[in-house]
Order: C-alpha cells, then sequence, then structure tokens
C-alpha cells in the first residue's frame, strides 16, 4: 500500500507534466476508441450469422437494381416449384421500392432532399429488427407509426436528421418532387413521426401502396405512356431463412428459376451484401486498421516515454538515495512502470468513458453514412479498450526509462554531485 501511495505521489510532484501528458494521452486514445469502434461496427455488420439469415435479391448486373414487380411472388417463395419436393421456402419476405425526391425540384440542395423506402407498412418492424435490435418502446412506436400508415397511405415516417433537415415537424403536410429514377412522381406526405435515433436518422419509410397507385394512374395523366419505372419498380427483395443450409438451397433456387433470369438475379446474405458494398471503401478502411490506429498507438507510446524519461533524468540522485536505502533494482522498475501506468490507463479510462459518454448519450451517436446506415454508436467493450490501450502503451513506452532507473549506480551519481 505505501508502495502504491509513493507512485501517486511521485505523479503529482509535477502536476503540469501529468496534466499534459494525460490530455495528450486521451486524445489519441479517443481517435483509436473511435477508429477501433467504427472497424468493430463494420464487422458486426458483415460477420455471417448461423440461423435466421436476411438474404437480399438484386439485379446482378445493374445498379441500383430494377426488378419487375412480377419478380415478387416468385421471390416471396423462394422460387420454390411443387414438382421439386425437397425446395425450401423463405420463412417471411419484404420488398423495398427506393424513391427519391426533393421539396424543390429547381433547387436541389441536400437540405430538400427526401430518400425513402417504400414498402408494405406491416413490414416496418420487419426491417427494423432485420437491420438492427429494438428495444422494447422503440417497437411500440414502430408498430404504432406502421399501424397509421396502414391507414394513411400518404403517412410517410421520418428519420431524426431528415426531420431537422427539412425544417418540419410531426403533423406537417408536406410536397415531394420525384427526382432521377421517379422523376414526374410527386407526392403529398404527412409526416407521421420519426424513427428510432441512430441508424436510421438518414432514412424515411412510406407506403408502397401509395408509390404504386402513382405508378398504376400515370398513364393516364400522360397520353397513356407508362412510367419509365413501372414494370421494374422493385429495387430489392429481403429473404428471411432459419439457418446457413436453407440459404443456400434457396439462393441455388432463385439464381436457377426460368422465370428470373429476364433480368437474372443474384441472392446473397445481408452481410454479404454490405461487404461487397464496402468494397469501395476498401483502402480507407485497411489505412484505418493498419496506419492510423497503430500510429496513434506508436504516438502515444512516445508522449509517456518522452514523459517519464524526463522524470527519471531529473531524479537520477532520488533513485540513487532509494538505492542507498534499501530498495532493490527490480522495486526502482516497478516503481517507475507503476508511474507511468497510472497516467496512461487512467488517461485511458477518463478518454473511453467521455467517448462513450459524449457519443452515445449526448450526440446520439457517431455521424457515418454508409450502406443502410446513418450513425453508429460506441460499443461497451470501448470502456476496457481505454484502460488496455493506456496501460499497454504506457508500459511498453515507460520501460527504457524504467530499466535506465533501475540501472543508475550509486558511485557515479554521487561522485557527480561531489
Amino acid at each position: 500500500m505505501k508502495f502504491f501511495l509513493l507512485i501517486i505521489k511521485n505523479v503529482g510532484r509535477n502536476p503540469l507534466r501529468s496534466i499534459l501528458t494525460v490530455l495528450g494521452s486521451m486524445v489519441l486514445v479517443l481517435v483509436v476508441t473511435l477508429v477501433w469502434s467504427i472497424l468493430y461496427f463494420l464487422h458486426m455488420v458483415t460477420a455471417e450469422k448461423k440461423e435466421n439469415l436476411k438474404a437480399v435479391v438484386t439485379d446482378r448486373w445493374v445498379i441500383p437494381s430494377r426488378l419487375p414487380s412480377d419478380y415478387e411472388r416468385p421471390l416471396s417463395e423462394g422460387a420454390a416449384s411443387p414438382q421439386r419436393p425437397g425446395d425450401v421456402k423463405p420463412t417471411d419476405y419484404m420488398t423495398w421500392q427506393f424513391y427519391v425526391g426533393s421539396l424543390d425540384p429547381q433547387k436541389l440542395t441536400r437540405e430538400n432532399f427526401v430518400i425513402a423506402v417504400a414498402l408494405d407498412p406491416g413490414k416496418v418492424t420487419t426491417m427494423m429488427e432485420g437491420l438492427d435490435s429494438l428495444t422494447g418502446q422503440e417497437k411500440i412506436d414502430v408498430d404504432r407509426l406502421a399501424a397509421e400508415m396502414k391507414k394513411n397511405r400518404q403517412g410517410l415516417v421520418v428519420g431524426q436528421n431528415v426531420l431537422k433537415s427539412l425544417n418540419k415537424r410531426v403533423g406537417e403536410r408536406v410536397k415531394v418532387f420525384g427526382i432521377i429514377t421517379f422523376k414526374g412522381l410527386d407526392f403529398e406526405f404527412e409526416i407521421l413521426g420519426t424513427l428510432p435515433p441512430g441508424r436510421y436518422d438518414g432514412m424515411s419509410v412510406m407506403n408502397r401502396e401509395y408509390l404504386d397507385q402513382l405508378l398504376d394512374s400515370y398513364p393516364r395523366t400522360h397520353n397513356g405512356r407508362k412510367h419509365l419505372m413501372s414494370d421494374r419498380r422493385i429495387s430489392l427483395v429481403w429473404l428471411k431463412v432459419p439457418d446457413t443450409p436453407a440459404f443456400t438451397q434457396v439462393a441455388r433456387q432463385i439464381e436457377s428459376a426460368p422465370q428470373l433470369r429476364t433480368p437474372p438475379v443474384k441472392c446473397e446474405t445481408a452481410s454479404s451484401s454490405i461487404a461487397s458494398w464496402l468494397e469501395a471503401f476498401r483502402d480507407i478502411i485497411w489505412g484505418m486498421r493498419w496506419l492510423l490506429a497503430p500510429g496513434c498507438l506508436a504516438s502515444l507510446s512516445l508522449v509517456i516515454a518522452n514523459a517519464i524519461s524526463i522524470s527519471v533524468r531529473e531524479r537520477r540522485a532520488e533513485l540513487a538515495v532509494l538505492k542507498v536505502l534499501g530498495y532493490r533494482p527490480w522495486q526502482l522498475l516497478a516503481l517507475v512502470l507503476g508511474e507511468s501506468l497510472v497516467l496512461g490507463a487512467g488517461a485511458g479510462v477518463l478518454s473511453s468513458g467521455l467517448t462513450y459518454a459524449v457519443v452515445n448519450w449526448v450526440l446520439g451517436g457517431f455521424p457515418f453514412p454508409i450502406a443502410f446506415f446513418d450513425r453508429f454508436f460506441i460499443p461497451i467493450d470501448a470502456l476496457w479498450w481505454g484502460a488496455a490501450i493506456g496501460a499497454a502503451t504506457s508500459l511498453v513506452g515507460s520501460f527504457l526509462p524504467a530499466w535506465s532507473a533501475r540501472s543508475v549506480k550509486v558511485a557515479d551519481v554521487f561522485a557527480k554531485v561531489a
């Protein structure tokens, strides 16, 4: 206990240096925590599951995917045939139709954009639980909004950021003009509510019947001409299968089905689909994993090493006196390493704890618009990451200064003093 109190006392002998060391360490731990959190998040969404798999069916060759509406029925059954008793059917499915519009077709700014997923209102909860886990209250709120959307075809449920960007409030009505693929389809929406905060902040959800209604009525107002997307209105189809063997069989059925060859489709797990989408960011992710994070760890070790080296050089006479008083070399080594450990681990715990609290509780997640996600949260594991980062780098950085303290020669020190 006295040894530990001595370590704490030594750390506090030069408060300015200790504070600067802790602040520098906290900044580097913050960067590493954010990088590892992003990599952890991407690993979680791309990790293959063994049960309750989500499969995605899209156009094999065209991006963005556009599938004919008559593909819905065979895909909902996994292209299973009564003539093949061994065929497997999905346990659930839903279709997605991506609609992109703007409040002002003459001023296409980010603040005016509305990106909505058109789907069956009864599948909203399925969508949310397929991509994330919902709390009890969030599920109740989503179910309520889905029921309202089913009654009101013009209902729109928006993400938190979308509501702020549009500068609108729940209950207001907005007119959205179709752009890009659905150009010419203009909607009048009533904002029913908001999606749970976090992953869906940049998304909106609308009733697919409203979109289908306008596509079907388009010829009546345009001299009998169909809309360009009338026959290929489905963006993708989600399928739910119980396990990996079932997915393999369903994927084989779908990709070999003769009625699904014009255009041809591909069936892959949701994690594989996201991983394929992330290929465009491969170099950035590689740099984060193998350059940025290791560089921060090396810098953190140097910060600790510099502070401890200065401290050891200033205290050579004191260390020599401790040797005269009976302190063994390993005790001096432990003393210096302990001081470094207190600074490094303390800075790590403080930094990761503040990062977790600020990002998750104050900011409501860290903006990271990628794939189907708008932001991510710092995992609870980050709390021990900070302690581990600080402790490991402080031990590595301070080992040579601590070894120097251990090897102090009493005769040389007192000869210089004399």
